[in-house]
Parts: structure tokens; C-alpha cells; sequence
């Protein structure tokens, strides 16, 4: 297609690689008679390697078939991840590759995770906006603390630490925003 015709999301190849557009900016020539060029900011898929590429309109990108698939979190086998479709039951493997930073956001018996796959082959997870986890360590609360909004570091059961009032004590569960990393409520109160 067209490169005047990609939208952000698209999945594009360009040298053998494949990658997913993030980002477009488009410029206008000041000079008659100039082209209108589109700088494109593509992440690699699987990888996550950010890459330039400034094309003219009339240039050519292959777009790629990219299916999102329902899925559920399985089993670890080794450092790779399980994943089951929701519909077919096909089990996906993704490797710490695939996964990157999302390791910490992956747990048993929640919905809302999509495999990304181009022909039958899983290249990325897309993670749900939020996820329970559970606050395995963190400092007592300390006594007579002011009612401020202070916080201290807690570790949950995925192996990732954040930041959480003062208030949460261990084994509580807590939402973790996944786009920010950030504590988004007790586990009893959805805040968003």
C-alpha cells in the first residue's frame, strides 16, 4: 500500500523486517513542485527495536496480516511463556524476547491478553490495561503516620517492584496500571 495510506497500529514490512507503526508525521514541502513526505516511527516485531524510515506518498510498504488472538496465560516452560487461545486452544510459546517488560504484568486466570500473530507464528503480547497482583514484600506501615499521600516500595508476586501508599500491607492485592507501571487501586476497588 500506499505510504500515504498507513495508520498508526498498521503492521508494515520494509528490508525483511517487520514492524509496527507507532507513530507518523507527515510534512509538507515548502517548495512548489516538492513531495510530501512521511516519517514514520516503527517499533520491530518481535524485538521492539525502534527504527526511522521517511518515505514519499507514492512510496511502497507491504502491509503484514497481523491477528490478535484471545488468549490466557498457561504454564512457564523454562523462561518461555504459555499461552492458550481462548477459541481453538492452540498453545502459544513466547519467549523472554516476545515478552520484554510485560513479564511483570502476566498471571494466571486473567483475561485480556492478545497474542499478536503473522502466519500462524506469535511475535508479541498485548497485555490487559490493568492486572491483581499481589504485595509479597513491603515495610509494615509506619504507626501514627500523617494521612499524606506518602508512598514505599512494595514487591509483588510477579517479581516487579512499585511504588504503593503507605497503607498496603503484604499479601493485599493490588491493580497495577500496565501502560504506566503505577499502583491504580486496592484489589478490592477498581479505581478507573
Amino acid at each position: 500500500m500506499k505510504a500515504s495510506d498507513v495508520k498508526k497500529g498498521n503492521v508494515v514490512e520494509h528490508d525483511g523486517t517487520v514492524y509496527q507503526v507507532r507513530d507518523i508525521e507527515r510534512s509538507s514541502p515548502t517548495a512548489r513542485g516538492g513531495n510530501v513526505t512521511f516519517r514514520f516511527t516503527l517499533y520491530s516485531i518481535p524485538g521492539g527495536r525502534k527504527f526511522d524510515l521517511s518515505l514519499r506518498a507514492d512510496d511502497d510498504l507491504k502491509e503484514m496480516d497481523l491477528v490478535r488472538r484471545a488468549a490466557n496465560f498457561s504454564y512457564m516452560d523454562g523462561d518461555a511463556y504459555v499461552f492458550m487461545d481462548n477459541e481453538d486452544y492452540t498453545q502459544y510459546t513466547l519467549g523472554p524476547e516476545l515478552i520484554g517488560d510485560n513479564a511483570g504484568y502476566i498471571v494466571e486466570s486473567v483475561e485480556g491478553y492478545y497474542v499478536q500473530v503473522i502466519d500462524d507464528a506469535p511475535v508479541g503480547l498485548q497485555v490487559p490495561t490493568s492486572v491483581l497482583l499481589v504485595v509479597v514484600d513491603t515495610a509494615p506501615e509506619l504507626k501514627g503516620a500523617s494521612a499524606t499521600k506518602r508512598t514505599k516500595p512494595a514487591k509483588l508476586n510477579t517479581g516487579i517492584e512499585i511504588q504503593v501508599p503507605e497503607y498496603i500491607t503484604n499479601d493485599e492485592k493490588v491493580w497495577v496500571n500496565t501502560l504506566t507501571g503505577e499502583f491504580a487501586g486496592r484489589g478490592t476497588e477498581k479505581t478507573f
